[in-house]
């Protein structure tokens, strides 16, 4: 009987998950990593974008964080169509979460750059803590594509417990 080769993305859960044994470890990811993901995406949202003419009335929908978001997209695409589909459903909420973000700042509030940029450096002073207890190097000083995997990751054992083929 011949044993069915592993994809390409489970080889890299596989991967990520040898430095994420350790159940604090694990809390803690479940934590940062989409906070991480949550505020990359507002920093980048908060960098000013040029008015193109050709965008007429769609100006102000279009910023630096759609090229981010449609590379990544793209990554998670060829390696699980799924896993592609799910992550825009949460970019699309974290979009959410950032233009209320922007509304608080027009209203007076905290900018919203200022905003992800603690929500960042808190979030990976987890991580580190998170791996200071695991005793492991993160994935990602070993390749930097790991970045992109730590979201998926946290997916893929969602769509295992529902019974969702990624």
């Amino acid at each position: 009987m011949k044993t069915a080769e592993k994809s390409e993305v489970d080889v890299l859960f596989d991967k990520y998950a040898e430095s994420h044994q350790n159940h604090s470890n694990e809390m803690i990811h479940w934590v940062c990593v989409p906070l991480i993901v949550f505020s990359l995406l507002g920093l980048v949202w908060a960098i000013p974008f040029p008015h193109l003419e050709f965008l007429g009335r769609y100006n102000g929908y279009l910023n630096w964080a759609s090229f981010l978001i449609a590379f990544s997209v793209y990554y998670y695409y060829k390696l699980s169509p799924v896993m592609s589909y799910l992550m825009l459903l949460l970019i699309f909420v974290m979009a959410m979460g950032i233009v209320q973000l922007e509304k608080w700042q027009l209203a007076g509030g905290p900018a919203l750059w200022l905003v992800c940029l603690v929500i960042f450096v808190a979030a990976w002073i987890g991580q580190f803590i998170g791996h200071k207890i695991e005793g492991k190097k993160p994935s990602f000083l070993e390749d930097v594509k790991f970045l992109l995997i730590g979201p998926i990751w946290l997916l893929h054992f969602i769509c295992r417990k529902v019974g969702l083929k990624y």
